[in-house]
């Protein structure tokens, strides 16, 4: 096979796309770049040792798994975004395998390209026995976990004008509908990756329950009512203070609430 760097090139020039003000927009090259860094440590797993894999068509079909995306994701083209918008996961995996044809004709052999192409169709079917798909839909699922999937989630609701109560909304119909139980029990094939996904959702729950008390100023009534308690008690003898009394109240059930959480 040739040089990967050399594909690494060509991937970035077919990834790239304008962003809305017309500068480079490297999302997509960014992100292939850290599912290759996914799949070469998952191909390092213990579980995954004993399985004979190819790992150069692996890191070529990481690099163009999204080429399809790029090809109808520019802002300045609306036809192709109304066309992107009616596409399925499957029409996107089959346009990345026409653009790895196309650009890597000359790069990659009749076997190379063959696997190449059978990992990013096959990374989408649930029943695929090929470890390259295996591996790359586990480097892909694992890229919705944690600080990273938060920062998809995040950039997405930026996009389409939403603020943080609407994130924190979309947050809680995902869990009241057990979405994220169904994503690690559903979408990954080896149980070390799967443990590493769950460690990965703690860090976003702590963060999404983070982000719910500063959107409703809920440390800053913490703080108020802290202050308040600090103040020295009204000059009064033998009636206690109603006010006082209150906030000792709603603070010790915030302090309750957060320790059980």
């Amino acid at each position: 096979m040739a040089e990967l760097n050399l594909i690494k090139e060509i991937a970035e020039q077919v990834l790239l796309a304008p962003s809305p003000k017309g500068t480079p927009d490297r999302f997509l090259i960014d992100r292939a770049n850290r599912i290759l860094r996914h799949c070469a440590g998952i191909a390092r797993l213990n579980e995954v040792r004993c399985f004979q894999l190819d790992q150069e068509c692996l890191s070529v079909a990481a690099l163009f798994r999204d080429a399809g995306f790029a090809r109808y994701a520019s802002e300045t083209d609306k036809t192709a975004r109304l066309v992107l918008a009616d596409l399925t996961d499957h029409d996107m995996r089959d346009f990345s395998t026409q653009i790895v044809q196309e650009k890597l004709a000359d790069l990659l052999n009749p076997r190379q390209m063959e696997r190449v192409c059978s990992t990013i169709i096959e990374s989408g079917v649930r029943s695929t026995k090929l470890i390259e798909a295996m591996i790359l839909s586990d480097a892909r699922n694992l890229e919705d976990m944690g600080a990273v999937g938060i920062f998809h989630e995040m950039r997405r609701y930026v996009a389409h004008g939403r603020g943080a109560t609407e994130a924190l909304a979309g947050w809680k119909r995902k869990l009241d509908y057990d979405y994220w139980a169904a994503r690690l029990h559903e979408s990954f094939r080896f149980d070390t990756v799967r443990r590493l996904a769950q460690q990965r959702l703690e860090v976003t729950t702590h963060f999404m329950e983070q982000l719910e008390r500063e959107n409703r100023a809920a440390d800053l009534e913490d703080l108020l009512l802290e202050q308040q308690l600090a103040e020295p008690p009204p000059a009064r003898v033998g009636e206690p203070d109603p006010i006082r009394l209150s906030s000792v109240s709603s603070l010790a059930r915030r302090r309750k609430a957060r320790a059980g959480a």
